[in-house]
């Protein structure tokens, strides 16, 4: 399971039963779940008992495993049963027997079949000739957008000029980073925590969940129907790029969600008066495993961009790049002196790490991003960093971990001994 998987399956496992009935009435939701969230085997178990009327004994599933994949079968029945798709059947006298839990039986068979007036897989309209988006507009908007949710965090506590992006993000958007402890406002100064600098080793698609998951948590104090919301995200992973879709038949729910998601980039909204929309690839791939953006700096492992860091063993640090973003992050950990047009040249000092620490950044963060960011050529020796330079990193942190603060009292100016000697 991918950590974007991860984290959307930590969110779903928290909902009530009564919860996930409504959410399974919609076919989209079936479907997705079904495949993003599910080990081979456990769908393997759903596609057997999906078209049976009567429930399955266990001894008959079972013939489905291999003899040493006793794990795999327990792992599978106790995720599919947290997600409330498959029920034990009362079956007294007899061995234990399972059926799929209804509506996600229902809506998965209607998925996969077709049919139904639920448009729970969106409209798709017609638009003027002038108001098509094509699809390199669409991955140029959601990098710029995305890009500018990941300037504002780290933009601030470096001091990189990023205002060139052309974003500005609304209150709504920086409330939520505040929210979710990505960063700390601290006077008129925006801070990365070390939450933020976590969630910017995640994958794109993991950021995306990350947030849609800090927005789900805030659906309440919007007064919005965090089964609504929840719903309608999984509808927009099943949409297709480049096409748009009409908002007439959404909910006003689902149309406050269009203007708010497009902040970030993951639909594209002429206006807020416009009568459709388009998700972009940050929406269409919430439910599969394709990257969430070719084209973006902090794209996926397969990206060419990924890997632009050389590090040599006197602590010098080379970045073969020339985005704003990259230099900002690199910039939390390293003193820059040089830069070029495609190229900065800096180093790791025992000054710049500490002022990461006291970001509330770690070592084996940095070390981390280091290390995923590393340049081909580095990437190709084992280890792939220097180990005088992981080693002298994490010594740097250990230097301010030898002293511990804790609160204390004083007292003084008693008026008696007794009064000393009773304190």
């Amino acid at each position: 399971m991918s950590a974007s998987s991860l984290r959307s399956f930590e969110y779903l496992e928290g909902l009530p039963g009564t919860t996930f009935n409504r959410l399974y009435k919609q076919p989209s939701t079936a479907l997705a779940i079904f495949r993003r969230m599910l080990p081979h085997l456990a769908k393997s178990f759903v596609m057997a008992l999906l078209y049976i009327s009567r429930p399955m004994p266990v001894t008959d599933l079972e013939a489905w495993v291999r003899p040493d994949g006793r794990r795999e079968r327990d792992n599978a029945f106790n995720l599919l049963e947290r997600l409330h798709i498959l029920a034990s059947a009362a079956n007294p006298g007899k061995p234990r027997a399972y059926n799929l839990t209804n509506p996600f039986a229902a809506s998965l068979r209607l998925a996969l079949t077709g049919g139904g007036g639920h448009n729970s897989f969106g409209v798709p309209t017609n638009v003027a000739e002038d108001d098509v988006i094509t699809i390199p507009e669409l991955d140029e908007f959601a990098r710029k957008q995305w890009e500018g949710v990941l300037g504002y965090m780290v933009g601030s506590s470096t001091g990189v000029d990023l205002s060139n992006s052309g974003v500005e993000l609304s209150p709504g958007v920086q409330h939520l980073l505040r929210g979710g402890g990505l960063v700390d406002i601290r006077g008129r100064r925006v801070e990365i925590t070390q939450d933020g600098f976590a969630f910017l080793l995640q994958e794109v698609n993991a950021q995306v969940w990350t947030m849609l998951v800090l927005y789900l948590q805030a659906a309440e104090k919007l007064s919005m129907d965090e089964c609504e919301v929840l719903s309608f995200l999984f509808t927009l992973g099943s949409l297709e790029l480049g096409v748009p879709y009409s908002k007439t038949n959404l909910t006003a729910t689902q149309c406050q969600m269009i203007h708010d998601l497009s902040d970030f980039g993951i639909v594209h909204e002429a206006t807020p008066e416009a009568s459709h929309f388009y998700p972009t690839r940050l929406a269409t791939t919430l439910t599969s495993d394709a990257g969430g953006l070719r084209s973006t700096s902090l794209a996926s492992s397969s990206d060419a961009n990924r890997g632009f860091i050389v590090i040599e063993t006197n602590y010098r640090i080379y970045a073969y790049t020339s985005s704003n973003l990259q230099i900002a992050i690199l910039q939390l950990f390293t003193r820059l002196i040089t830069r070029y047009p495609n190229m900065v040249a800096g180093k790791i000092t025992r000054e710049s790490i500490r002022r990461a620490i006291s970001m509330g950044i770690t070592s084996d963060q940095i070390i981390s991003y280091l290390t995923t960011h590393a340049h081909p050529q580095m990437a190709k020796k084992q280890p792939v960093l220097p180990a005088t330079v992981v080693d002298q990193i994490r010594l740097w942190q250990l230097e301010g971990d030898r002293m511990k603060a804790t609160p204390g009292f004083l007292f003084k100016e008693f008026n008696t001994q007794a009064d000393y000697e009773a304190t």
